[in-house]
């Protein structure tokens, strides 16, 4: 179900200005249906159901494009970094009939403001042409989410995204403009997307496509993604539970249990080359701007 609603504002301006700023979501809600998302206390924390409702029920901010040129136009705005679409995916199904982003991206080539969008969606090649324009003139990241190499383990975690081969040829069409290149591995589920064998695939993928930079993140579970993850696991990887009970005291996973997996990881990034800063490719492209 789609509800078109009012936004009071555009941007969200965060506690936190590093690597950016701002927050711009489009969507609430989002239908790519992610087992192990973390947004979503935010349906019910604004009262609109429970957590399956935040993959079923979308809003769509329809005045957004309207407020966006507003605050872009203001005398105060600096042309900081943008990250469209931390909370819920830009990409999303809606998109491809709302087409909120063309217009979304028109204002950022016509204000010259840089911008992060990270997507599980190949829907962004629609808007090749404009990111391309955009990153001519500053700094655009395009970050693909990709958490497996393996389709059975993506259509169960994250069933309404495109397959991974979907992404990593996105990300392979967008390395011929001048935009940035991430490869975000999160969230690493442990044993189930932490093996040696998925790791290495990933790593691979990550330097066949010209990544800039892999960012890693282990799985996080509190509230409601707690929940709602434990329930998965229970229908697909019930053997698993008495592990994750032991891995998982906290919202965190156990130390000692990053600090091997990161250890790993490393070898296989050393071993393809992937570069791991994510602040190096947005510092090195605005200080040429500026």
């Amino acid at each position: 179900m789609i509800t078109e609603i009012k936004a009071a504002s555009a941007l969200h301006h965060l506690k936190r200005k590093i690597p950016y700023g701002w927050d711009l979501n489009i969507y609430r809600g989002c239908s790519h249906g992610c087992i192990y998302c973390y947004a979503l206390y935010s349906h019910s924390y604004l009262g609109f159901g429970d957590d399956q409702s935040f993959h079923s029920e979308i809003q769509v901010k329809t005045n957004i494009v309207e407020l966006l040129e507003r605050e872009l136009s203001a005398g105060s705005w600096k042309r900081e970094v943008i990250n469209i679409g931390g909370v819920t995916d830009s990409y999303q199904r809606a998109e491809a009939d709302y087409r909120l982003m063309p217009e979304i991206l028109k204002l950022l080539i016509k204000y010259q403001t840089p911008a992060i969008i990270s997507t599980k969606s190949d829907l962004i090649l629609r808007d090749y042409d404009l990111i391309d324009q955009l990153s001519r003139i500053t700094y655009i990241n395009i970050a693909a989410t990709i958490t497996t190499a393996d389709e059975k383990i993506r259509a169960l975690i994250e069933p309404g995204s495109s397959p991974t081969t979907a992404r990593l040829a996105m990300l392979k069409e967008f390395k011929k403009t001048k935009a940035s290149i991430g490869f975000h591995m999160m969230p690493i589920l442990p044993l189930i997307t932490d093996s040696p064998e998925n790791l290495e695939q990933l790593c691979r993928a990550a330097m066949d496509c010209g990544a800039d930079y892999l960012l890693p993140g282990v799985l996080y579970l509190r509230g409601q993604t707690r929940t709602r993850y434990f329930s998965f696991l229970e229908s697909e990887f019930p053997n698993l539970i008495p592990q994750y009970r032991e891995l998982y005291k906290k919202g965190g996973a156990d130390q000692n249990y990053k600090q091997a997996l990161y250890k790993k990881l490393n070898l296989f990034r050393d071993k393809y080359n992937v570069p791991k800063s994510y602040m190096k490719p947005m510092r090195d492209r605005l200080n040429r701007v500026t």
